[in-house]
Parts: C-alpha cells; sequence; structure tokens
C-alpha cells in the first residue's frame, strides 16, 4: 500500500494554517507555494477538506483558508478519509480461491491478518492530531527554521 501524496501534503498545510491567528486566513496560492505543489491541485485538496469540515474557506480577494476546528480537535485519520475516501486498504483479488479451486469465497488467508494491520494503522491515525504533530514540530525542528516559516505565513496571511 503506497498513501497518496494528498494526505501528506493536507496535514502540512493544515499545520501551516495552524501558525495563523484566530481571524487570519492563508491563500490556496500561499500554501501551494510553501509546499511546493501546483496552485490548481492544492485547490482541489483544500476543497476535499472544507468539504470534510476540517477547514472553513473565506471567499473573495481577501480570502482564503483557516483550520475549522482546534487542532486538538483534527485527527489525521480525519485528514485521510477527506483525502483518500473510506476504502478498506486490502480487497481479495480471489487468487487463493481460483488456486485451489475453492467455492466458498468465505476463506481468505490475508483478509483476518490484513484487517488487524489495518485497524492497528487506523488506531494510530486516530490517536495523532494536527496539535500533536505541531508538538512534534517544535521539539524536533530548529527554533530559527521554525520561525522563518512562521514570518512567511505572517506576511501572507490576510486578516
Amino acid at each position: 500500500m503506497q498513501m497518496k501524496t494528498g494526505v501528506e501534503q493536507s496535514v502540512y498545510a493544515m499545520l501551516l494554517l495552524n501558525f495563523l491567528p484566530e481571524k487570519a486566513v492563508l491563500s490556496g496560492d500561499v500554501i501551494s507555494q510553501q509546499l511546493g505543489g501546483s496552485a490548481t491541485y492544492f485547490q482541489k485538496i483544500l476543497r476535499k477538506l472544507v468539504s470534510a469540515d476540517l477547514l472553513t474557506s473565506v471567499p473573495g480577494i481577501k480570502g482564503g483558508f483557516k483550520l475549522k476546528k482546534r487542532p486538538e480537535d483534527i485527527r489525521i485519520y480525519d485528514v485521510y478519509l477527506a483525502v483518500e475516501g473510506k476504502q478498506s486498504l486490502y480487497s481479495s483479488s480471489g487468487i487463493f480461491h481460483d488456486m485451489l479451486k475453492l467455492k466458498e469465497k468465505d476463506i481468505c488467508l490475508l483478509s483476518n491478518l490484513m484487517e488487524e494491520a489495518e485497524t492497528s494503522w487506523k488506531t494510530i491515525l486516530k490517536r495523532e492530531t494536527i496539535a500533536s504533530l505541531n508538538e512534534e514540530i517544535n521539539k524536533k525542528c530548529k527554533k530559527e527554521n521554525l520561525q522563518m516559516l512562521k514570518k512567511v505565513v505572517n506576511e501572507k496571511m490576510v486578516l
């Protein structure tokens, strides 16, 4: 399994928005510039996050995006669902049944194992939030690098 980059970019976009003061917004163009992606692609991603009630979109020239919920209430799993949807990570192709010429579709050696792995993975993503990742950033990143990023956000935000 390989997660699409949209989830990663969404989480980092939300971490950027976490730096904003309460009434400020950041444009999709600024977010895409900071994360190194196309503005059109980011608009689609940001719209998914708005539809999932994770972001608020403010229209107009002075418009942009901001977090809709408190960072501690935005789980990484919620971001994943907004971008990727609810489909299961594993779906049996029936190879086992074909190989052994089985008629019952109930038997699949990997289904239980994959379901258990997916449950563990979801539990971890549900445990972590934008706030917990922000704490990690503050612990692990150089202060001057964080200050530089926050300065860019403050210069580009719209009140």
